[in-house]
């Protein structure tokens, strides 16, 4: 088995673009339904994990904020507490299970470093529990 089995693809992944605005990012994440989202570059490389703590925590210290001001923020203004590691393509599965078992989810990354996709803690869960239920 390898990591590919339990990839999301990219275009089923909600992203936040690293030059994206504050206000784009906190409706990204609004809409998305997730408390974190992985940051990609213009070139398609996975640079970091944007969460609502992040967001929470910049706001609280820019009570004078409002949504007008936020599309003059960019995201990389805002200080992120904890980037999720990636792991490559080609890592082996204890990387994987290793990083997933701290983070929600695992940014996946190709041969060339771009960013093409997550594995979540919850595929692998659900997959687990699926081979528990077939070995009972």
């Amino acid at each position: 088995m390898n990591i590919l089995f339990f990839l999301t693809p990219k275009a089923e992944v909600a992203c936040v673009d690293a030059d994206s605005t504050l206000r784009q990012t906190l409706e990204k994440l609004e809409n998305s339904g997730f408390a974190a989202l992985p940051i990609i570059n213009r070139q398609g490389r996975y640079i970091g994990t944007i969460s609502e703590g992040d967001l929470l925590w910049f706001v609280k210290h820019h009570a004078d904020l409002n949504l007008l001001d936020a599309e003059d923020i960019l995201l990389n203004e805002v200080p992120r507490r904890k980037d999720n590691q990636a792991v490559s393509v080609n890592e082996d599965m204890d990387s994987l299970f290793e990083k997933v078992y701290n983070q929600n989810f695992v940014p996946v990354t190709d041969d060339d470093g771009v960013f093409i996709g997550i594995v979540t803690r919850k595929d692998i869960m659900h997959h687990i529990l699926k081979q528990v239920k077939m070995n009972v």
